[in-house]
Formats: structure tokens, C-alpha cells, sequence
């Protein structure tokens, strides 16, 4: 059997219904390029399947679909990238049932694998002041990635935020940032003194530097002129965690966790938190909740009297 693509998958009026649902996303969903990007990749997948079997994804069953999520499974893909797989084959659906493609939308009682609870590393302060003490200061990048790490622990920016902060998007006498985040939406970060030490410090090195046109705004530099990558960013955060002796797995991400569980464990509102991170739901914030129990279990382990007269029981027992 044929597959289905862009080209030969067409609705109504002639026009492409994966083209008609790449502009629902961006024009209705307001996503970003790489969000839509990744939905349209996961698309594929699933019209690559429904093509394979002679089936067209308007007349797709809930059975049709069962069996294309079994077969996510059979050939090794985890349970977190089938639920993200499965979340765009919803939206495709729908898509297709707010455009009037079809009358009735066979995702409703489509199941989703199970996830056991992840809760993501986060680093102490202490930690984060090894990472920024091990940076060569005698080398031209040295303020650039000591900025880079402060700024992503006291704003908790996403490294696409990171990547894309601009010079004009800078308050710094009055002590924030202006964030574009998922969406395109906008938000003010407070920042704090440290971080605009740090950048300051960059900014002498960058005023020196051969910056390309078009590239003047962008606040990080990589040394030919031109913004930093993502991928740039975690070599960066990875190198300087291995170069601290930090043996856990550290991305910029790790930082932006950092931020919010020592908001929290400072006693910061949980609303305020959801805030400064640009969560659309506080049920994404509600995460740092389940890290700060952890660590509260903790130190109630380590320091509650019954437990360290236990321990004291067994430190005598082993004489």
C-alpha cells in the first residue's frame, strides 16, 4: 500500500488537510515553530502507519488507532515519547472535527501508556557556585558561560528563552527581563543583582567582539558573531557540571528546576512560582511540590528524634 504525505492527503475545497493543520497550530494553538515542527514529525508517523494499511485518516477508528499505539510499543519507542505521540494524534483528530472532516472524534477513549512519576534532578546553591567557580576566566567565553549559568538559576528561563534573550529585552537598572516563552507569549523576570553582575561582566568582553549583522541584538555570542544554539548551550551546561565534579545529569533545564524547588523551599507561593516559569497550568508547577516532599522526608529521616535515637540504638548494637 501507498502512504499518505502532504501532497496526496487533501480535504475539502482541494486543500492539504496536513497543510490546513499546520496553520491551525500556528494561527489557532499560537505554537512555536519547533512545537509545530515536532506535532508534524509525529503526524508522519501515524500517516505513514494509516497508509501502510490502505486506511484514510478521516476513516480511522478508535481500533485503527489502538492498534497504531501497539505498534509504537512493538518497535521500542518508550512510554513518554508514546504519550507525546499520542497528544498530536488528539490534536490531529481534533482538527479534523472542528474543520468538519469528520463527525465524530475517534480519539475520545484512546488510552495513553502509563508513567511512573519522574521527578527531575535539581542542584543546591552550593552546587551552582562550583559550576560558576570552575569556569576559566582567562578565556574569552568565561564571563559569556558564568553569565549563562547564573542567569538560567535565578530567572529559570527555558534554554529557548535563553538562546533567543535579547539586548533591548533588558531592564536591568530596574531589575528584570522581558521573556518571550511558549506561544510567543511574554513575560517580566525578576533578576537578581547577582545575574546582572555576571552579565555586565560578559557585556565588557562582548562590546570587543566582531558581531554579525543582524545578530547585534541577541545578548549571548557565540566567538564568530552570531546567537547561541541550544546545542551550544547544553555542551556549555554539561561541560562546566563535569568540570565542578558534579556527578549528576546536568542540562540547562536542571537549572530551571533548581530555580523553582529553591523558590518553593523558601517559602514562595506556588502561583508566583507558575509565574516566573510561564506555566499556562499550575498542574506543570505542581511538580516542585513532590521535590520539596522528597527532600522534607529527608530531613525529617535524618533529624526527627525517634529516628536519630534509632540510629544512636544501632551505632551501639554494632560495638
Amino acid at each position: 500500500m501507498g502512504t499518505y504525505s502532504q501532497d496526496t492527503l487533501k480535504g475539502k475545497k482541494g486543500k492539504s488537510v496536513v497543510s490546513g493543520y499546520r496553520r491551525y497550530l500556528r494561527l489557532q494553538r499560537n505554537m512555536s515553530v519547533n512545537t509545530i515542527d515536532a506535532y508534524m514529525r509525529d503526524l508522519e508517523k501515524l500517516l505513514r502507519y494509516l497508509g501502510s494499511e490502505g486506511i484514510e485518516p478521516e476513516k480511522a477508528t478508535l481500533d485503527d488507532l489502538r492498534h497504531f499505539a501497539a505498534g509504537l510499543h512493538n518497535i521500542g519507542i518508550g512510554p513518554r515519547s508514546q504519550c507525546r505521540i499520542l497528544s498530536g494524534v488528539r490534536s490531529f483528530y481534533r482538527f479534523l472535527l472542528l474543520d468538519g472532516y469528520i463527525d465524530a472524534d475517534p480519539t475520545e477513549l484512546l488510552e495513553s501508556p502509563i508513567l511512573g512519576e519522574h521527578l527531575p534532578e535539581v542542584l543546591s546553591t552550593v552546587e551552582v557556585d562550583r559550576m560558576e567557580a570552575s569556569v576559566d576566566l582567562t578565556k574569552w567565553e568565561g564571563h559569556r558561560n558564568r553569565a549563562i549559568i547564573e542567569v538560567l538559576f535565578s530567572c529559570g528561563l527555558r534554554v529557548s528563552e535563553l538562546v533567543t534573550l535579547r539586548l533591548s529585552s533588558l531592564y536591568l537598572d530596574e531589575g528584570f527581563i522581558r521573556v518571550t516563552g511558549k506561544g510567543s507569549k511574554e513575560r517580566l523576570v525578576p533578576i537578581s543583582r547577582r545575574a546582572i553582575d555576571e552579565l555586565r561582566f560578559w557585556f565588557d568582553d562582548r562590546c570587543r567582539m566582531n558581531i554579525k549583522k543582524g545578530e547585534e541584538d541577541y545578548v549571548f555570542l557565540n566567538r564568530r558573531g552570531a546567537h547561541l544554539t541550544r546545542t551550544m548551550i547544553l555542551m556549555i551546561i554539561k561541560q562546566q557540571a563535569a568540570e565542578a565534579g558534579i556527578e549528576k545529569t546536568v542540562s540547562p533545564h536542571t537549572l530551571r528546576h533548581s530555580f523553582a524547588t529553591a523558590l518553593l523551599e523558601g517559602g514562595a507561593d506556588l502561583r508566583a512560582i507558575q509565574a516566573m516559569l510561564g506555566h499556562e497550568s499550575i498542574s506543570t508547577t505542581e511538580i516542585y511540590t513532590h521535590i520539596d516532599m522528597t527532600t522534607l522526608r529527608q530531613e525529617i529521616l535524618e533529624h526527627h528524634p525517634r529516628n536519630l535515637a534509632h540510629r544512636e540504638k544501632n551505632a551501639q548494637g554494632d560495638v
